[in-house]
């Protein structure tokens, strides 16, 4: 039988194991979403080329719901940077669809099926990134339905380099998140 002393020393050493924890983890999100944001303005030169699209999907299986967070500080870092102006808007939901179609994906995927299943939801997100930006264009600029579909129609070849760079990255996805899975369970010990 535990004494009062040690009782309230295993609750001392666990809280602050969870506090530990916590400081860890919002670290290593400020981290990986500060990566998000350099990474986008190192491939600036390449028009929707990046590795945002990776980066989401990486996150979001190693940490699920907590992918979120590096996500919004991407976010976040791209309106400090370049404004908080209209075309910004969309960047509060974008990401998100990505993220939210990874975790309806089955977690333990089998590793030949996730090495084609990734890329193609990667790509998937690019090709569709006009047509979710668009709705925000729309009610800003009062296109109306034509004109929403006129600008997807404008921008359908840079949606296409998007897909088309999202897949290509997109295989990154499952070696890059069991690597990042390994390292966290590693810590996390």
């Amino acid at each position: 039988m535990r004494s009062p002393t040690q009782n309230n020393d295993a609750r001392a050493h666990t809280r602050r194991g969870r506090l530990r924890q916590r400081i860890f983890e919002l670290v290593l999100f400020a981290m990986l979403g500060a990566l998000m944001f350099c990474s986008k303005i190192v491939m600036e030169a390449l028009p929707n080329i990046h590795l945002l699209g990776m980066l989401v999907m990486v996150y979001t299986i190693v940490f699920r719901s907590k992918a979120l967070i590096p996500i919004y500080v991407y976010v976040f870092l791209t309106g400090l940077y370049a404004g908080f102006a209209t075309w910004w808007i969309p960047h509060l939901y974008l990401w998100t669809v990505l993220w939210g179609v990874t975790m309806l994906l089955p977690r333990q995927m089998p590793r030949m099926v996730a090495r084609i299943v990734y890329p193609l939801i990667c790509a998937l997100h690019g090709f569709a990134y006009g047509v979710l930006y668009a709705p925000v264009q729309a009610v800003v600029y009062h296109l109306g339905w034509q004109g929403m579909l006129s600008w997807i129609a404008a921008g359908l070849y840079f949606d296409i380099v998007h897909g088309c760079g999202n897949f290509a990255f997109g295989f990154l996805i499952q070696p890059l998140s069991q690597l990042l899975l390994r390292l966290h369970q590693k810590h996390s010990r």
